[in-house]
């Protein structure tokens, strides 16, 4: 989530020409992504799993971003802001959902999660980030678009590797606290991440209103 954004890349897609082998990495990686959002986010409901739900918002957080990627390469800054802020907005309004669910769990005392439930789906969520994150490797040193998208894969792995810690702690406790805290800690980087694409779309407007060359493109 967070990562996705550590480049800068979220409002800023790059060029016009695009490598049709990073259009096909993206095609994957956004397949992937929305394919284990759904999975995670049923799991994370049926395993009373606020984590689990974070991370389902992890992977939609991703989708959106290939997706922009694919959908706006080669366009205008004003089309570019313009996506980047919707999906900042999107971010910062799931993470505040995300922390107001596991809030009202626990200040209700909710069920405990089922730990097996949670380590066995964060695992394979760890694997399908893995996979993505190997497959984008080769275009680590790329533009900032790139860079963004194969550092948003890595940093999920490690996402990834946090639930299935908070699945250890549910199983060692028998309690929710540690779901409900590996849930505050992603749901809080999704919404500053989320920010900081907000703030950059905001200040690629004002570039484009204050430059006719820029407003040109």
């Amino acid at each position: 989530m967070a990562g996705c954004c550590e480049h800068d890349a979220c409002a800023s897609t790059a060029g016009a020409t695009v490598d049709p082998i990073w259009r096909r990495a993206l095609w994957v990686a956004l397949v992937v992504n929305a394919t284990m959002f759904a999975a995670e986010i049923v799991a994370g409901f049926a395993a009373s799993s606020s984590a689990l739900q974070a991370d389902a918002l992890d992977f939609f957080a991703d989708a959106a971003n290939y997706a922009i990627s694919l959908s706006v390469a080669g366009m205008g800054l004003a089309v570019r802001s313009r996506t980047a802020l919707f999906k900042g907005l999107t971010l910062i309004l799931l993470g505040a959902w995300v922390i107001g669910s596991a809030g009202w769990r626990a200040a209700m005392g909710g069920a405990t999660p089922e730990a097996d439930v949670m380590g066995v789906v964060g695992f394979f969520a760890l694997l399908a980030n893995a996979g993505v994150a190997l497959m984008l490797f080769r275009f680590r040193r790329g533009d900032a678009d790139r860079r963004s998208v194969w550092i948003c894969s890595r940093n999920d792995a490690i996402g990834n590797v946090a639930v299935m810690l908070a699945a250890l702690g549910v199983f060692g406790t028998g309690t929710l606290w540690p779901d409900v805290m590996v849930a505050g800690i992603m749901a809080a980087l999704s919404i500053t991440g989320g920010w900081s694409i907000v703030r950059h779309a905001l200040s690629d407007m004002r570039t484009r209103l204050a430059s006719p060359t820029v407003a040109a493109e």
